[in-house]
């Protein structure tokens, strides 16, 4: 399915000096923009919404210095090519835009993610994450890699800021492929982001700085050496831009890498970290034709490991199923009728916040009078969490996580609320 392509109109807000839009007119609907998600050289990033059900994401590209357009037909090319896998940003379409000033942008009408690995690696400050969001992100990322790369794409961009997280598909998913290109055929000279760089991709920079050509460009090898920072990050907590620079690290990056697992002191089994630990180390080779390759990584032991969220993951990482907790004394659990009353009670209280699909609470463990809320999107369990959290109900003060869907959906057997 080819996006549709339509012109809109723009108006300006006047009070708001940084010039950002105050609608777009997409498909001859007007969509209010509610806030800029991102704004680098070439593009802002704003989520924009039509009416309560729809939001997205616009990605409008400034009109370059030649007057070219060609930031926004590469970007648009490539994610026409590589649409439709779940682990991808989606493409709802492309527009025009004509401001009130005269000038006209190139636009991109895209799915509206959540949070990006970067607001993750803040939040875990210096504590590094769990294990099962690193192998969640792990695989999802190699999902996309492999993908990406038996289309003949290489990202070349890949950094905690383009990996987010989708609350309704419960996955993350890649963005931003302004400096993608067909392997064989780079035509950006200057690829990837300090920290995240390779080191083919670093001597290439350099070269073409010096305004010498280098041999054929970058592999898709360049991408796993970005995921295999951004694995490493994850699990200690650390930005690793000035140890990446370091001679050191040039040197014997593998023994900094045992030195980082080693220092982390590690509660439950050692062999999934090592496994993690080797898998990293894989994709860390600075030689790119020893580096693994994304097919490859997947079938590493590390992801044939169950592991469970924490709780902080479940508060970080949002999906369309709340969890209540410390709501039901466990004495109303067994009375049959104070039961049905606080079942619909809660039923009442959670459609305040949003269309209700189903609602559970667990008589016995697992789950013991724990509040299941399952909404018909994640916007509304969203809205859900923000405004039960810190309520009280009973007396008593509410406790809302988000419980991934899947989990939910497979572990346990639940009515579907009229």
């Amino acid at each position: 399915r080819e996006p549709s392509s339509h012109h809109g109109t723009v108006s300006l807000g006047d009070a708001d000096q940084t010039m950002k839009p105050a609608f777009f007119e997409i498909f001859g609907e007007m969509w209010n923009v509610q806030a800029r998600l991102g704004q680098g050289v070439s593009a802002s990033v704003y989520r924009v919404s039509s009416g309560r059900a729809s939001s997205a994401a616009v990605k409008e590209f400034q009109v370059d210095a030649q007057g070219g357009d060609y930031g926004y037909h590469k970007e648009r090319s490539v994610l026409e090519d590589i649409q439709g896998h779940k682990n991808i940003v989606t493409l709802y379409g492309v527009f025009t835009n004509h401001n009130c000033l005269g000038a006209s942008t190139r636009c991109l009408l895209l799915e509206l993610l959540d949070v990006s690995v970067s607001e993750l690696l803040v939040r875990a400050s210096n504590q590094g994450h769990s294990m099962w969001v690193i192998q969640h992100c792990a695989r999802d990322v190699l999902e996309a890699l492999s993908f990406l790369h038996r289309e003949g794409y290489v990202h070349a961009d890949l950094k905690p800021r383009n990996v987010l997280w989708s609350a309704d598909d419960e996955c993350f998913k890649l963005i931003d492929f302004g400096l993608s290109y067909k392997e064989g055929h780079q035509d950006v000279k200057y690829i990837q982001t300090d920290g995240y760089r390779a080191p083919e991709a670093e001597l290439q920079n350099s070269l073409a700085q010096a305004g010498l050509e280098g041999d054929a460009g970058c592999t898709v090898a360049i991408d796993l050496w970005s995921l295999g920072i951004i694995l490493l990050e994850m699990y200690s907590g650390i930005k690793l831009k000035e140890t990446v620079r370091s001679q050191e690290w040039k040197d014997n990056s593998s023994a900094i890498i045992d030195h980082i697992f080693a220092s982390k002191i590690v509660v439950g089994p050692a062999i999934p970290v090592y496994h993690l630990r080797d898998l990293i180390k894989s994709m860390l080779h600075h030689d790119p034709n020893k580096r693994s390759t994304a097919e490859k990584a997947l079938c590493s032991p590390f992801f044939s490991i169950p592991f469970a969220p924490h709780i902080e993951d479940l508060v970080m990482l949002p999906t369309p199923v709340l969890r209540l907790l410390n709501v039901i004394d466990d004495n109303h659990l067994h009375n049959e009728e104070e039961y049905e009353d606080i079942v619909e009670d809660m039923k009442a209280e959670c459609q305040k916040y949003g269309a209700v699909v189903s609602l559970l609470i667990p008589k016995e463990n697992p789950g013991k009078g724990q509040v299941f809320v399952e909404y018909a999107s994640a916007g509304d369990s969203k809205e859900a969490q923000r405004l039960l959290t810190g309520r009280t109900f009973d007396g008593k003060f509410v406790v809302a996580t988000f419980y991934p869907l899947s989990a939910y959906k497979r572990g346990y057997l639940y009515q579907t609320v009229q």
